[in-house]
């Protein structure tokens, strides 16, 4: 039968709809034909298996049954075996070939190990470069254990970092494709952590991605795992890092006073989510921030989606905003509104509508980044990629969408006093609800740490951007991500 192609044109689940062409009928009816002859086959054998055992003459498969005159041992046996050969069959029947493939599959990966693979990271201000390297590194074994570097080990290694360790662990739990997560990890793989790692968690492989990871002292932070033939390498993400995510904001406190006098609105939003200014461009080495080579595909979308739509009477929950710079606030709040039904849609606003909401140099990521950030969060079914910011009745029915719901804790919380309330139609049709938001933070919050310890960071962002630029100045091809 032909399945019919379905597409969500603005959807992360519309890229996953093609058109599949599966022939089960004929599939079924061979299979079913393979069975029968399987079952006349086991008879014969039953019979030849009861000759031998007790070595007299069979008449054949038919007179079995009857069985008149041999031993009480022989009829138990042939019953036995009879009860045997019929289950056996009648499960090849009522399970297709698929599902039977499917069951020895399960069996052999019951036998096999799991292959578990480590990956450590500092994870400051998680982005969409952290989580695509956890999805690569998911991909080389059956389990992800992943180390979160402790503050202490940033500070001494790095500077400081911007979000705290707690922070970093809830965004790591969220990401989909972690299984385990370590806490206050070491920066550098020791002799000790090592056999730690290999021991009490059983890991086989020890990843981490094609940039070079060196130590204050210049020593590689991974020679050990190297050496004893337990690493492997993923590629990097192009196009973002936390440095290049702390430049575009450091990049806003420096220029907003002098930019948003000299130069258009547009101009200035779309410097500012690309990470660059007209400074820098000139050749100046602005605040270690450079320009972004982040380029979106169909295929990384992909990658980051689960797939899957809602079942028939799922009960569909609806969430949108900007998500941008997406911190621990967003994963708590996510949290909690999947636990309210099956399916969790999140819209995320375009950049145009961030900008006129937030001010001129919002977002700090463009739409995309936000997206794929997003979309890597456990809790999340499915975004709508340029959500509208006024929530329709048509577009209610559309996704089919039980209840709409808003964070305590958010940036636009006085939506109420707005002439045109976003939501203003969810309210009337009585399924708008207001969550308490667990954690007190915003992407306001974010920018307000770096701007506070602005020279601290500006240091960190010129030593790093070093690194950087020699990185993307020596980088060969890596094959597969």
């Amino acid at each position: 039968t032909l399945s019919s192609p379905f597409f969500l044109p603005f959807t992360s689940t519309g890229a996953f709809q093609y058109l599949q062409t599966r022939t089960e009928g004929t599939l079924r009816s061979l299979s079913r034909a393979l069975q029968f002859l399987s079952i006349e086959f086991l008879w014969t054998l039953v019979a030849e298996i009861l000759r031998f055992c007790t070595g007299e003459e069979m008449a054949g498969s038919v007179d079995m049954v009857g069985g008149g005159g041999r031993s009480e041992k022989v009829k138990v046996a042939a019953t036995c075996l009879l009860l045997a050969a019929v289950g056996i069959s009648l499960w090849g029947l009522y399970f297709g070939d698929g599902e039977a493939k499917q069951w020895r599959g399960m069996l052999r990966r019951k036998k096999k190990k799991a292959i578990r693979v480590y990956m450590d990271g500092c994870f400051d201000m998680m982005h969409y470069g952290h989580c695509n390297a956890l999805r690569q590194a998911r991909a080389l074994g059956d389990e992800l254990v992943v180390g979160v570097v402790s503050d202490a080990e940033i500070i001494a290694n790095k500077g400081p970092p911007v979000t705290p360790h707690h922070e970093r662990m809830v965004m790591v739990k969220a990401v989909k494709w972690v299984d385990e997560v370590i806490a206050d990890a070491p920066y550098a793989i020791t002799e000790e952590f090592m056999k730690k790692l290999f021991e009490e968690h059983s890991i086989d492989y020890i990843i981490h991605g094609d940039d070079p990871c060196v130590l204050p002292d210049g020593t590689d932070a991974y020679a050990l795992a190297k050496k004893a033939g337990r690493y492997k390498q993923i590629k990097r993400t192009e196009g973002v890092s936390t440095t290049d995510i702390v430049g575009r904001m450091l990049l806003c406190t420096r220029e907003r006073s002098v930019s948003e006098t000299r130069q258009s609105h547009s101009s200035l939003q779309r410097q500012f989510s690309h990470g660059h200014s007209q400074k820098f461009e000139e050749g100046g080495t602005g605040s270690g921030t450079r320009v972004s080579h982040f380029l979106p595909t169909s295929r990384r979308i992909v990658q980051f989606s689960n797939g899957k739509g809602p079942g028939p009477h799922a009960r569909i929950v609806y969430i949108d905003g900007a998500f941008d710079l997406f911190h621990a606030g967003h994963v708590e709040i996510l949290r909690i509104a999947r636990g309210l039904g099956d399916f969790l849609l999140v819209g995320i606003h375009n950049d145009q509508t961030v900008s006129a909401k937030r001010g001129t140099h919002r977002p700090i990521m463009n739409l995309h980044e936000r997206s794929l950030s997003v979309l890597a969060c456990r809790y999340v079914d499915e975004v709508i990629i340029g959500a509208p910011w006024e929530i329709s009745k048509d577009m209610i029915t559309t996704f089919n969408i039980s209840s709409v719901v808003h964070g305590t804790v958010a940036e636009n919380n006085d939506f109420e006093k707005e002439e045109s309330n976003p939501y203003a139609v969810p309210i009337s049709m009585g399924i708008f609800k207001v969550l308490d938001s667990p954690l007190d933070i915003t992407t306001t919050t974010i920018i307000k740490r770096i701007v506070s310890n602005n020279e601290a960071y500006q240091k960190r962002n010129e030593k790093k951007s070093q690194s950087e630029r020699r990185y993307y100045e020596d980088k060969t091809h890596v094959s597969g991500d």
